[in-house]
């Protein structure tokens, strides 16, 4: 039997029983990628080279910075001061949340502004007598469309300004445009979904009557630990913003941060560290080699070839096929993996499509005004299909790891069946934009 035909077999398996949920998926995860060593698709060495550092850094970084965060009681005191602010009304607070973690994401990245926001909406929820599910579901909807706006936004986008050198204000001026339009048609889906007939509930009688007699300054704990806090949280977050300028990628600032946090804190390590995800962290390292090996015996790459091969010397084609090509295998195997793979066939695709701009460099090519519509439709494609499945997106892992962490089961399913028409839509939606503003075809 061939690599090829091993690495497949692994990989449908390992997809097809996370998708089951008859077993733990970061078992399940890590048992794909052990297999993947076991029967030689991957060596050790491989293997450990197919999981992304950076991404692992950023979201045990930010983990901890959030750990310490909510020691201080920020979340609680934020979540009622929403509550008191929104009057308590589930709908209105599911819309204000939604909203606001867009507009996060799009200024920290979505991972991170998931890690921020998922305790406020578990502390809300408790104390409301609330579900936290369709908060959080509706939460990382909207942080991968916000994301979807700027080069920090989302990791697909930074992968994709690393590698061409698109800067931040050619993400925002290109793509912002586009996720202004989602916005209101997100709020709309979320009503079909959830705000219809009450189904997201009312909170209980004693919680009203606590909301209206409360105050929210007494769930604020040590003044210097906040104030610690949130400093190491605002130097973090510069430091997404100019990390072009630091020459440091995001999971680093986020390391750096989380140390410097530890040390003016005087904080015991052992206790935050025991409240990372590290359920969340292994089932991404188990993914990471599961694709990993799917891509050493070029699989994807024969996928994507053949989409290519289809569209033949069509720029309009092209751009539109990899938006969707983009959109589904994110969707399937992780959008940060499956941008890794796109880029360099992007690049290959840019050659080929514009044979008089082959001679230039890899950053003069991405920059050329005839090619950057296949890199703001890799762009969309990555990271909107992100939203499919629950596997699509990190914050989509991080959300349902910290839901199932409380006993608030999620699930592939729970997810996808959410998130999929979003996913879907927004595509639908990427491709007329793309189509208009780029293309000239209507």
């Amino acid at each position: 039997m061939s690599e090829l035909m091993i690495a497949t077999i692994i990989f449908v398996v390992t997809y097809a029983v996370i998708i089951s949920e008859r077993l733990n998926r970061t078992t399940v995860a890590l048992a794909g990628g052990a297999a993947m060593i076991a029967f030689g698709v991957l060596n050790q060495e491989s293997a450990l080279g197919a999981i992304d550092p950076n991404t692992i850094a950023l979201l045990v970084g930010m983990m901890i910075i959030v750990n310490v965060l909510r020691q201080t009681g920020i979340f609680r005191f934020a979540a009622w001061g929403t509550a008191v602010a929104l009057g308590g009304d589930p709908w209105r607070m599911m819309v204000g949340f939604a909203l606001f973690t867009a507009v996060a994401s799009a200024l920290l990245d979505n991972v991170t502004t998931i890690l921020l926001i998922a305790p406020v909406t578990i502390a809300l929820s408790d104390d409301l007598g609330l579900d936290p599910r369709p908060f959080l579901i509706t939460q990382v909807i909207a942080s991968n469309i916000g994301g979807t706006s700027t080069l920090i936004g989302d990791p697909p986008n930074i992968l994709i300004g690393g590698a061409t050198g698109l800067d931040f204000l050619a993400f925002l001026v290109n793509l912002g445009p586009l996720v202004l339009i989602l916005l209101p048609m997100m709020i709309g889906g979320f009503w079909l979904a959830y705000g219809r007939n009450g189904r997201l509930g009312t909170p209980t009688p004693e919680s009203q009557h606590a909301l209206v007699e409360a105050d929210v300054t007494a769930h604020l704990g040590d003044p210097k630990l906040l104030r610690i806090s949130l400093l190491v949280l605002a130097l973090t977050v510069v430091g997404f913003f100019l990390h072009g300028v630091l020459h440091y990628q995001a999971g680093t600032i986020a390391v750096f941060g989380a140390v410097t946090l530890l040390l003016l804190s005087r904080i015991d390590p052992h206790d935050v560290l025991a409240e990372v995800e590290w359920s969340t962290i292994f089932f991404f390292i188990g993914l990471f080699i599961v694709v990993g090996g799917i891509e050493a015996v070029g699989l994807m790459d024969q996928v994507a070839r053949s989409v290519i091969g289809l569209v033949g010397g069509n720029v309009a084609l092209a751009a539109i096929g990899l938006l969707w090509f983009a959109g589904i295998a994110s969707a399937v195997v992780d959008n940060i993996p499956a941008v890794a793979t796109l880029i360099p066939l992007t690049f290959s695709m840019s050659r080929l499509l514009f044979p008089e701009l082959a001679g230039l460099d890899d950053m003069a090519l991405a920059a050329h005004p005839s090619v950057t519509p296949l890199w703001w439709s890799l762009a969309l494609g990555a990271c909107l299909g992100g939203n499919g499945t629950l596997v699509g997106a990190s914050a989509n892992v991080v959300a349902v790891g910290i839901a199932d962490r409380r006993g608030d089961h999620i699930g592939f399913w729970g997810f996808t069946r959410v998130g999929l028409p979003f996913a879907l839509v927004s595509l639908v939606v990427s491709t007329i934009y793309v189509s208009i503003r780029y293309l000239g075809l209507f």
